[in-house]
């Protein structure tokens, strides 16, 4: 039987949809692996591929993150309407299951470890339910490899990602991962890690965890083992790596080349008010200038529209990343996505004007700001990713280009070129 693997495409809209570095979506290979050898499987991915509705499956699963939802819910229709049937899946199913159930003829909720071989098994008998949950959260103990294999290699940027650890020891207003997966933060053992590794093509690793640091006693384990490997990798985590000058050394010795680190504010009322009151505004810039010294690059992550913001935010933030040398940063509008706290207390205040979810990309302004009137926040946004993105900023961040600079010169130049398409304003 034929099963057909789909991510749905960007909204053109969307800056996401002009990126052309892209990395692969391990949902979607890790699915084929927990799918047993007598399927034919095959991984569509839109952003790199066309769907060919010609060409029928026996079963269509595809998943979604909100932005997704509109063209995920159309490509399922498409599909019903010839007589496949479908099960979504995905952030979004997960917390929005009834309006999926009206597009799908299955949504699977949460991790799919433990309810993906049930999902096959009942379409196998004619006995598919309108929803699938796992009990509780899955072992990380010897994951299925991920099928890369089926991926369009030549389509992405590089395609070694790779998960350590899933969920996150904090619990931030505005994020989803904690709704996903509670207060949990888990860990694959080490040996497994390595071992697939092994299993991968040669080039730098993205590890795709929420935050790699989560648990510095296993992020230490973990840079130890991959320090004989020689391998460059990039990850996410929290800034609380710079107090522990061990887990900052072993990070470098492995290979840390770069950390995606959410900064979020320079208002410390903000970030207390973001539920990230552990994270110091004073501690920015010797944190920062501590990981640069270790000779790793820092895409950081700034959110404007928070109660506290007023238009002053947008020189104040770029004045900030152009002295402390940051590589890259993406800055996100304010999102109130669904099973976030922020998302509740908006809808309490009647203050959410958009429910369009290609919208919620995290580019657009849906809600209506305290300080500012949503022309103003949208209006500021482009104007701070417009200065950011200019050749002059770029320049004067990564000059002279001692941390990673041919790979912070590049994924520079497809954030300007991905604005320039989807704003025409740089």
């Amino acid at each position: 039987m034929r099963l057909l693997l789909i991510a749905p495409k960007w909204p053109e809209g969307s800056l996401w949809g002009q990126i052309y570095f892209r990395f692969p979506y391990l949902a979607l290979t890790t699915l084929a692996a927990l799918t047993s050898d007598d399927w034919d499987i095959s991984i569509i991915d839109e952003n790199v591929d066309s769907l060919d509705f010609s060409d029928l499956p026996d079963l269509a699963a595809i998943s979604i993150m909100t932005p997704l939802a509109k063209r995920g819910y159309e490509i399922a229709d498409a599909y019903r309407e010839k007589g496949v049937p479908v099960v979504l899946g995905g952030i979004h199913p997960t917390m929005m299951k009834d309006e999926s159930k009206t597009h799908a003829d299955a949504v699977a909720m949460g991790e799919a470890e433990e309810v993906w071989p049930q999902v096959l098994s009942d379409f196998r008998r004619s006995d598919l339910k309108s929803f699938y949950k796992a009990p509780d959260f899955c072992r990380l103990e010897q994951l299925p490899m991920p099928k890369r294999d089926l991926l369009n290699r030549h389509a992405y940027f590089f395609v070694n990602t790779i998960q350590t650890t899933r969920g996150c020891p904090f619990d931030c207003e505005f994020c989803s991962v904690t709704s996903l997966y509670g207060r949990t933060y888990r860990v694959r053992p080490v040996e497994d890690v390595i071992n697939e590794m092994g299993q991968m093509e040669r080039g730098s690793v993205f590890f795709v965890d929420d935050n790699i640091v989560g648990k510095p006693s296993y992020a230490k384990e973990l840079f130890r083992a991959l320090i004989p490997l020689n391998v460059k990798w990039f990850s996410q985590a929290s800034l609380s790596i710079v107090k522990d000058r061990e887990l900052l050394d072993l990070a470098q010795r492995s290979g840390c080349r770069g950390l995606f680190i959410g900064f979020e504010s320079l208002s410390q009322e903000s970030l207390n008010a973001m539920g990230k009151s552990l994270t110091r505004v004073d501690d920015y810039k010797e944190a920062i200038k501590m990981i640069h010294d270790y000779g790793i690059g820092i895409q950081g992550s700034f959110i404007f529209g928070t109660d506290q913001d007023d238009q002053s935010i947008f020189p104040d933030v770029l004045r900030f990343i152009e002295k402390t040398h940051l590589e890259a940063v993406l800055f996100s509008v304010l999102t109130p996505f669904p099973g976030t706290r922020t998302r509740e207390a908006l809808l309490r205040e009647n203050r959410i004007i958009d429910t369009d979810w290609e919208k919620y990309d995290m580019n657009h302004v849906v809600f209506r700001p305290k300080k500012m009137t949503p022309r103003q926040l949208q209006d500021g946004f482009n104007w701070a990713y417009k200065r950011l993105y200019g050749y002059r900023s770029i320049v004067k961040r990564l000059f002279p280009f001692r941390r990673s600079g041919l790979f912070y010169s590049i994924q520079n130049y497809g954030f300007r070129q991905a604005w320039k398409k989807t704003l025409g304003i740089l």
